[in-house]
């Protein structure tokens, strides 16, 4: 097992990583910009250092900073959460250079799960089922309507390099393909470094389902079952729940079969998650996040598995000792985003909290690094807290999500408690009845 563990992150995830950590005994190492010197993993951390100025590129994405970081404070291993460089392929090559573990899958998983074109062509060779389209990028615009007509309108074009949205174009008939093509591979190329596109099938109103993947480095891969992922706004999640209310107990066991399929074809070990689109009772291979998920309570409240030790467990060489057999679902679980943010615009809305009054009580469990104090930076992500509950029935969960939104009291900036409060009324949210495009409602 690591003697040391540094944390290549910030906020509630910094956090979460260290309590983890500590359950396991190990030291950590926090770094931080010189805007968080007051945050809580710095506080809570055995060690601390400062890694560069506020923004991003100048810390928490600078490899060198943190390479430094690790190899002063004697740390075994870099823990990258998620975002910033929890899916660079080049920090987990060069981890591994400098002798370092990086805990999550190899270098090489990740540049091939990265490139998403190379993704899709992988689940596919392992039977994973895929939305019909090219099997790789498409060269031109005029290859691009060859095949659109082939699959039928509409599609949807996408960057390979990249995702959250960027270079991604809706295309409904062959007139708007060549603009659309033109447009989509400029953001690819902006976002990512690569103006490389892909195109699929357009589902109109999917649902998405994602399956947790675990495996260790002796071969062994397991699920902890699916989330249902649908309410999002440009693609960014905002509520998740497990297990999907739209899956029958057949379904449940075939998809998290196909998945595992999918993630030992690629020798995969430690946390994963395999994305799906779910539409007419047919799944389709999205992506493959290599890392830990936002959203992994929920997933947590249902097996009573530990995601982020297992994950470190993994990554130090230990052997599951998880059996597929034994895991079972136990009652239902969900979790809202409280974002800094204006819940009417939507816009962010950084400052300072002067009331941060979390709620309590059973099945209520709130992951944040936020205090009556605490700056929200305008630098980073606006996620506040991660408020997730527990009941025996998905009814349970919404009176109980309910309940504690309206017990919590963030004061000095705006969240969008008071959407998520509209959502938990709203009859088809109710009713189960979602798609990807159930927030549009809510942007007129």
């Amino acid at each position: 097992m690591f003697r040391k563990i540094l944390i290549a992150n910030r906020g509630e995830i910094a956090l979460r990583v260290i309590w983890a950590c500590k359950e396991l005994g190990i030291k950590t190492v926090a770094v931080h910009s010189d805007v968080d010197i007051d945050s809580l993993h710095v506080r809570f951390a055995d060690e601390n250092i400062c890694i560069g100025p506020a923004p991003s590129r100048d810390s928490y994405l600078n490899i060198t900073n943190l390479i430094a970081a690790a190899e002063v404070s004697n740390a075994d291993a870099i823990h990258p959460g998620y975002g910033f460089l929890s899916e660079s392929a080049e920090f987990a090559q060069v981890c591994d250079a400098c002798n370092i573990t990086f805990i999550g899958p190899s270098a090489q998983t990740i540049a091939l799960m990265g490139n998403k074109a190379e993704a899709k062509r992988t689940m596919k060779a392992a039977g994973v089922p895929v939305l019909p389209g090219s099997d790789g990028p498409v060269a031109t615009a005029d290859e691009a309507k060859e095949m659109a007509e082939e699959v039928g309108y509409p599609v949807i074009l996408k960057a390979s390099a990249g995702g959250g949205g960027k270079g991604m174009r809706v295309v409904r008939t062959k007139e708007e393909l060549e603009t659309a093509f033109q447009m989509a591979g400029a953001e690819a190329n902006s976002s990512f470094g690569n103006g490389d596109l892909y195109l699929e099938k357009y589902l109109e109103e999917p649902r998405h389902i994602e399956v947790q993947i675990l495996g260790d480095k002796h071969g062994n891969v397991i699920h902890l079952f699916e989330r249902e992922c649908s309410i999002q706004r440009r693609h960014q999640k905002l509520i998740e729940e497990a297990p999907s209310p739209a899956l029958s107990e057949i379904q449940r066991r075939e998809l998290g079969e196909t998945a595992v399929r999918g993630a030992a074809s690629v020798g995969y070990y430690t946390a994963g998650t395999i994305e799906f689109l779910y539409d007419k009772g047919k799944f389709y291979f999205m992506e493959m996040n290599t890392r830990i998920q936002v959203e992994h309570p929920v997933t947590e409240n249902i097996t009573n598995i530990d995601l982020v030790k297992a994950q470190i467990m993994a990554a130090a060489g230990e052997k599951m000792t998880y059996k597929q057999k034994d895991l079972k679902i136990a009652g239902h679980s969900m979790e809202c985003r409280i974002n800094a943010e204006d819940p009417i615009r939507f816009t962010p809305s950084p400052g300072k909290i002067t009331t941060f009054c979390t709620p309590g009580g059973p099945g209520v469990r709130v992951d944040t690094a936020a205090y009556a104090g605490y700056f929200v930076s305008p630098h980073y992500d606006s996620l506040v807290a991660k408020l997730v509950v527990r009941g025996h029935t998905r009814g349970d969960c919404l009176m109980r999500m309910k309940r504690a939104l309206e017990s919590f009291v963030v004061e000095g900036i705006k969240t969008n408690i008071p959407m998520h409060l509209k959502i938990m009324d709203d009859e088809d949210f109710k009713a189960g009845k979602l798609s990807t495009k159930f927030m549009e409602r809510y942007l007129v």
